[in-house]
């Protein structure tokens, strides 16, 4: 369990009459299943269910029964009382063996006894609104849970702990501070001292920008470890599209043969580069065709690349960039990111080479041999922004939005200066920009999306 920031109830948080119960463990059949069931009073619950008065935090060996006084299952009943529990509330867990009817079962009885399906996130939402996690650590509850990675998933378990809301809320308090000395210099006008060249405010403004640089660029990174990077390889037919996506991933994931136009769909494969998902899609060749399905496969192609974060552009070595191609990149969104390859230096003599590129960076390799691969997962990861950073800890895209929002007000407030009201307006837009990463101010609505995407029984 994270460790627990504020112990006290948020300000938004309401009370929940009702009891709550869900099957936690994965669908399917296991050696263990677990229900959870949080609510208020819940000893009687588990009088009814298993006829046993269980210790807190301490297992028990019970049998669960049905209405009639039948077994249904046998296991463990923990029980965590408010409010030292995950959700703040009286919590039970029932651990039974881990059939897919049996678990039905269960929680049938479970909510003949008065509690009713849980939402899912709704275990984690009322953790939240009982004050035993703020936002950001309950949304790196489900990141941990949806890891992909290993760095991913060490960065998720930071986040958890609360290291990504510690430098948030180290971040608020300097700016509340910087706050308090505008408004004392506006509601004392009259007096001699100007507190805010007396307590160094603008260096301290300084400071602050130069602490959210550092929070938004490991926040960056650790977006870049929850979502990976969206890579389509494109190009005309038969210049090794296929062929490279076999090389990044190691195996034979698409058909390679001489005949030009073999890829029809679009293929996915997914890999770690440094511990960045990089998720590959190798598309149909794009050229002029009357063939109906190789229309079809074109089309996806192009929606593929409105999607995709990086788009690697394949051209043969040794035709170079041509009409065609230049065609394929006028069509290219202008925001999208690219690499050029020019694939096949196996049959030009030509030595692998990364250069910068205007509007992104060119690479030659060898699809074939694997020639220059290691060049082309380098310029990969330097367009998507990424470098080593120590203590990454995982984001999401709405915090990166929240951070460079408070950003831009930060940069606001300077402008204003020496018009003090305008300057203290930009100041506390920020200061809403930052709170809502944790939760300090977070519309209800919010709520609904953040918690809507976990699993039923977290």
């Amino acid at each position: 369990m994270a460790e627990k920031p504020p112990t006290t109830p948020r300000a938004d948080s309401r009370p929940h009459p009702e009891t709550i119960a869900a099957i936690a463990t994965a669908p399917g059949r296991g050696g263990i299943g677990v229900i959870r069931i949080s609510g208020q009073g819940l000893l009687a619950f588990a009088q009814a269910l298993s006829a046993r008065q269980p210790v807190a935090r301490q297992a028990t060996l019970a049998g669960f029964h049905a209405a009639d006084g039948s077994l249904i299952d046998s296991g463990l009943l923990l029980y965590f009382p408010a409010p030292n529990s995950f959700t703040g509330e009286d919590v039970l867990e029932l651990q039974g063996h881990g059939g897919t009817v049996v678990m039905q079962m269960l929680l049938a009885r479970c909510l003949d006894l008065g509690a009713r399906l849980a939402d899912p996130g709704e275990f984690t939402r009322r953790a939240f609104l009982n004050g035993k996690l703020d936002l950001a650590q309950a949304e790196a509850v489900a990141d941990l849970i949806d890891a992909a990675t290993t760095s991913a998933a060490c960065s998720a378990v930071r986040s958890l702990q609360g290291e990504f809301s510690k430098e948030v809320d180290a971040l608020l308090e300097q700016l509340i501070e910087l706050r308090a000395l505008v408004e004392a210099t506006l509601d004392f006008p009259e007096e001699e001292v100007d507190f805010l060249e007396a307590a160094d405010a603008f260096a301290r403004l300084e400071r602050l920008q130069q602490r959210l640089a550092s929070v938004f660029d490991r926040a960056r990174q650790g977006r870049l470890l929850q979502g990976g990077l969206h890579v389509v390889l494109a190009g005309l037919p038969n210049v090794g599209k296929s062929s490279l996506l076999n090389r990044l991933a190691g195996d034979d994931v698409a058909i390679v043969t001489p005949v030009a136009g073999t890829t029809r769909d679009v293929v996915r494969s997914t890999l770690q580069v440094e511990g960045i998902p990089l998720h590959i899609v190798d598309t149909a060749g794009l050229r002029a065709s009357e063939d109906e399905i190789e229309k079809i496969g074109m089309a996806r192609t192009w929606h593929e690349i409105e999607r995709a974060d990086v788009v690697v552009l394949l051209v043969d070595a040794r035709s170079g960039v041509g009409d065609a191609e230049r065609v394929i990149l006028a069509r290219l969104p202008s925001h999208l990111a690219r690499i050029t390859v020019f694939n096949k230096i196996d049959l030009t003599g030509s030595p692998p080479e990364l250069h910068d590129e205007p509007g992104g960076m060119s690479v030659s390799i060898s699809a074939k041999h694997g020639e220059g691969v290691d060049l082309l997962r380098q310029a990969l990861l330097r367009i998507a922004g990424w470098h080593p950073v120590e203590d990454v800890f995982i984001a999401r895209e709405r915090h990166l939005r929240a951070l460079a929002d408070t950003r831009e007000h930060i940069t606001a407030a300077q402008a204003q200066l020496p018009q003090l009201e305008l300057f203290a307006e930009e100041l506390r837009l920020a200061q809403i920009a930052l709170g809502s990463i944790t939760g300090r101010f977070s519309a209800d609505d919010l709520l609904g999306e953040i918690f809507g995407r976990f699993c039923i029984g977290k």
